[in-house]
């Protein structure tokens, strides 16, 4: 593998010119340049990502905190973690990805050893213990959720609030005035998940401003907790003709036991997702429903990293609008 020694040789200069370049911490000539990048690009030479942090107090990498706990949706937390990924390589930055609950501990073990320009943060709770850490760190942070107090940290997300209300008066411009929220797994509430809470808040405020009678019924995914939360909601609000489902991995097997129970989708009961675009058209039928983007969160929690790093200004607070987009699932009644 070359060296930074190789690299002066080749081009004619000190290995200190070649650190200069790299680092762009001193004024070089323009031809002097060339030849080092010339003799960096015919030896293929990278250079060591510690020694660049050591000689321009930056790393090129980003810090993706995703815990991957046993009540997350793997598969949505990807494509927020792909979104990131494609949008830092745009910045020159790579990402390493923290999956292991770690708390405060992995968030100091990485920043202290300079590792990483910045962090973001996912799987963010209403009073997170992280924050107080990441408040006394160098790296500047940007948390993917909205904690109850998010003062001196960034964030970025999708407007829950606005999702659920999108979503009821959705149904309730189809005529429908009984509606049940299927909600997360009991556990993502217990935790204070703010995205389940922000939701939840925006389900009940917009049904009362609506005169709407809701039931908001928290679901475990698998087939025998989605069968438990359906029983409980023709017992406790009968008659409901229309569901919002905020649980990507409960709509297959919801859709199969409404079927199972004579229900039909949209005839007797309508349906509103809240989830990606994907799995609302994989689903056996296209389902009307308010989009997770996670591309353009991944994208703004990435640029509003790059705007920190530079000095530049932001909002510190930024929720995207929710698109709900008309499918298969809702009919009037």
């Amino acid at each position: 593998m070359p060296t930074i020694n190789d690299v002066a040789r080749a081009a004619g200069v000190s290995p200190s010119t070649v650190s200069y370049v790299l680092s762009g911490r001193r004024p070089i000539s323009a031809q002097t340049r060339a030849r080092v990048q010339a003799a960096i690009a015919e030896l293929g030479f990278h250079p060591h990502a510690g020694a660049r942090a050591l000689a321009s107090s930056k790393t090129n990498v980003l810090a993706l905190v995703a815990p991957l706990r046993i009540d997350v949706n793997v598969p949505v937390i990807m494509q927020f973690a792909t979104a990131v990924v494609t949008a830092s390589r745009t910045h020159n930055h790579d990402v390493l990805l923290l999956t292991k609950d770690e708390g405060t501990a992995g968030l100091e073990r990485v920043a202290h050893s300079t590792m990483v320009d910045a962090l973001i943060l996912m799987d963010v709770e209403r009073e997170d213990v992280r924050l107080p850490a990441l408040r006394r760190l160098k790296q500047p942070s940007v948390l993917i959720g909205l904690p109850n107090d998010p003062l001196g940290i960034a964030c970025v997300d999708l407007d829950f609030a606005a999702a659920a209300g999108e979503a009821l008066r959705h149904l309730a411009w189809h005529g429908h005035r009984r509606i049940a929220l299927v909600g997360p797994s009991p556990a993502v509430y217990r935790r204070g998940t703010t995205y389940a809470e922000r939701f939840l808040t925006g389900f009940t405020e917009t049904s009362e401003s609506l005169g709407l009678r809701t039931l908001a019924h928290p679901c475990e995914p698998d087939v025998e907790g989605v069968r438990a939360c359906l029983d409980d909601i023709d017992a406790q609000l009968p008659g409901a003709t229309a569901l919002v489902v905020h649980n990507e991995e409960a709509l297959r097997p919801l859709l199969d036991l409404l079927r199972a129970r004579g229900k039909r989708v949209p005839e007797d009961i309508s349906i509103v997702a809240i989830c990606p675009r994907d799995v609302a058209l994989n689903m056996p039928l296209p389902l009307t429903s308010v989009d997770i983007p996670a591309h353009d969160v991944g994208n703004l929690a990435v640029e509003t990293a790059m705007r920190l790093l530079d000095g530049r200004s932001i909002e510190p607070v930024r929720l995207l609008p929710p698109t709900l987009v008309e499918r298969e699932s809702c009919s009037p009644r």
